[in-house]
């Protein structure tokens, strides 16, 4: 990691969420450091999607902080939240594009709320930014009209509409076939060196982790927080924790019983 990715952008402090009685995870500790791609994995139900939730203002915690640039996100009011959405660029699973709107409708709509750009540069904006993701002559399609990679594609395109700071993606892959997936991941790479954007990244899909990932954090249903902190390959290749080498080699953790009747 060079220098510049030793410089935190984001700082976790004791975060903890819950759902009733259901404590989903608890003392979670991390920073996000500039241009980085961080990467955050872990079996369904540890956390992962609740945690980029409240990293991006969507959902309160149970307790904890979120810092950025000394706001702390949890904590803020809904006009420091417009000022800290205005600097990061979000997508889901489903890409939430509006399917009555055109790519170019779906872009604009940052762009016509944040900023006091006319119709000219944010037309030149749009073009430049469906260029980027291989989408240019693609302004007046809609959503139905579009494959599902190329959904996701656009959903890049307006996550950078306004330049942001930091890009959050949420099982960016989910659903592609592996040649689709693929190259969703060269593009996040691309993306990451011309623009210098630091990326929080949800995803279970382990090519495109050993592919993009500057840093993986792994959580844990059971533990209820972080149990692997580390480079994709030296996690693989080094720890002894069976949970983080069973996800990383795709093996079901043995059981008690089996562990017993094979000595280990």
């Amino acid at each position: 990691m060079d220098t510049e990715k030793t410089t935190p952008v984001i700082m976790v402090k004791n975060l903890a969420a819950r759902f009733g009685e259901n404590v989903v995870f608890e003392d979670v500790n991390f920073e996000v450091y500039k241009g980085e791609i961080l990467v955050i994995v872990g079996a369904s139900g540890c956390g992962k999607s609740t945690l980029l939730r409240i990293m991006i203002g969507l959902q309160k915690p149970y307790k904890g902080q979120v810092l950025y640039q000394e706001t702390d996100i949890t904590r803020a009011e809904e006009k420091e939240l417009n000022r800290y959405r205005q600097k990061i660029g979000v997508l889901f699973q489903s890409s939430a594009l509006f399917s009555s709107m055109t790519l170019k409708e779906n872009i604009e709509l940052p762009l016509q709320e944040y900023t006091n750009l006319d119709s000219v540069m944010i037309t030149d904006i749009i073009k430049m930014k469906l260029g980027m993701v291989n989408l240019a002559g693609f302004e007046n399609y809609y959503p139905s009209e579009l494959s599902g990679g190329m959904k996701k594609r656009a959903g890049i395109a307006r996550a950078m509409a306004l330049d942001p700071r930091v890009l959050f993606f949420d099982e960016l892959s989910a659903g592609l076939d592996p040649v689709t997936a693929a190259e969703l991941d060269e593009l996040i790479i691309k993306t990451n060196e011309a623009l210098g954007a630091t990326m929080v990244i949800v995803t279970h899909e382990l090519e495109s982790i050993y592919k993009i990932a500057d840093r993986v954090l792994m959580l844990d249903k059971e533990a209820k927080g972080i149990i692997a902190e580390g480079r994709p390959r030296e996690l693989k290749e080094r720890t002894t924790d069976p949970r983080v080498r069973s996800f990383f080699l795709r093996q079901r953790p043995a059981t008690s019983n089996e562990q017993r009747f094979y000595g280990s």
